[in-house]
């Protein structure tokens, strides 16, 4: 594979990974209906540097570090569901002023960042998914291509939140308290749902 072919089809993992609607997803919208499409893309850019971290694991084969992943499946797997739990019901706790926020302050910025970050990295799918994926086309590419394959990943993945969180914020006042609260609730169900069927596959396994 050629650079400018390991480069786009990195990128095109990253949007194919990031696009499908789950937690995350469901934390943009709603983060972008509250509080502004800044907020939303802080909530996307954590999973996307999470993305690249894990690309980066993959793409640099990273044995020892892949060994310790698979064999923490477990305790990651219940984090993540725990904290899927957790911040559920934080959804449905946050009061929802009259009127959407036009912005978010840069601190609650860096903590939608973090949380987003610390919650696709417990997710034992998105370990897995991206050492297959990358673990395979290290081996087709030359030796520069791991960094070019991870930013890559980085830049598909951060393109799709861009568009998500704008999409929202441009409908977002369209939406009152009222719709707001709702999204809030449904959000929170969602969130609770995911969590159960994570820790549920665990008992099945």
């Amino acid at each position: 594979m050629s650079p400018v072919e390991t480069f786009l089809s990195s990128l095109l993992i990253g949007l194919s990974i990031a696009a499908p609607v789950g937690p995350i997803g469901l934390l943009t919208i709603q983060r972008s209906l509250e509080h502004g499409p800044r907020a939303g893309l802080a909530t996307g850019l954590g999973a996307a540097a999470a993305d690249a971290v894990y690309g980066a694991i993959g793409a640099y084969g990273v044995s020892w570090l892949v060994d310790a992943l698979v064999a923490a499946r477990v305790p990651l797997a219940l984090f993540g569901g725990a904290f899927l739990l957790w911040m559920a019901w934080q959804l449905l706790r946050a009061p929802v002023a009259g009127q959407a926020a036009m912005t978010a302050p840069a601190r609650n910025g860096w903590q939608y960042f973090a949380s987003t970050f610390v919650l696709t990295l417990s997710n034992p799918a998105t370990i897995f998914s991206f050492i297959a994926i990358f673990g395979s086309m290290a081996g087709r590419a030359g030796s520069s291509s791991p960094a070019l394959m991870v930013l890559g990943v980085l830049i598909g993945s951060a393109l799709w939140w861009l568009l998500l969180s704008s999409a929202v914020g441009r409908l977002r006042e369209r939406f009152d308290a009222t719709w707001r609260r709702r999204v809030n609730r449904f959000s929170a169900a969602v969130l609770a749902a995911f969590a159960l069927w994570q820790l549920a596959s665990l008992a099945r396994d």
